[in-house]
């Protein structure tokens, strides 16, 4: 049981759980999710934190599509920082408790500014890590957007600004 979990069932939220094999080789921790539990690209998000105006102490949460990218002014614009870059991937797991390709947005160690990308607003579900690699939670755009206390925006772009999680594929 994880944290994500955990949270879910305290809360009576409605979802459900997807397991599949990880692979180890896999640097692409979503597009792995898509391509084993035979998903639509859009409905899986991946959970990208962000250090908010150069303060290594001041993180936010970005929840996207997994196939897409970031854009880093957007989330700036919607956390209502001036600028973010992502944070180091040790700081991430460090905050959150989960290991990089398994942070979920749900059951961190600390709430976190947390926004969902509007994309996830036009499905009935989506899925999100569920705080270990190889497990995904399937639930309502708008019970993960209560339960992290998110705000809610457009991230996505591609620009000279947009990154992949941590500068790798995702």
């Amino acid at each position: 049981m994880t944290p994500a979990i955990n949270l879910l069932k305290k809360s009576s939220a409605t979802f459900q759980v997807h397991e599949y094999k990880h692979s180890p080789q896999s640097g692409a921790y979503g597009l792995e999710a898509i391509d084993a539990l035979q998903l639509e690209p859009a409905r899986v998000f991946k959970t990208l934190l962000v250090m908010l105006d150069g303060n290594a102490r001041h993180l936010g949460v970005a929840i996207i599509p997994a196939a897409e990218k970031l854009d880093l002014k957007a989330v700036a614009k919607t956390l209502g920082a001036k600028k973010t870059e992502m944070a180091d991937p040790d700081q991430a797991e460090r905050i959150t408790g989960y290991l990089v390709g398994g942070i979920s947005p749900l059951g961190q160690k600390r709430l976190l500014p947390t926004v969902l990308d509007d994309s996830a607003l036009q499905f009935d579900s989506i899925f999100v890590s569920g705080g270990k690699r190889g497990l995904e939670i399937e639930l309502e755009p708008a019970q993960l957007a209560e339960l992290c206390k998110a705000d809610i925006g457009s991230l996505c772009r591609l620009s000279s600004k947009s990154v992949s999680a941590y500068g790798q594929a995702c």
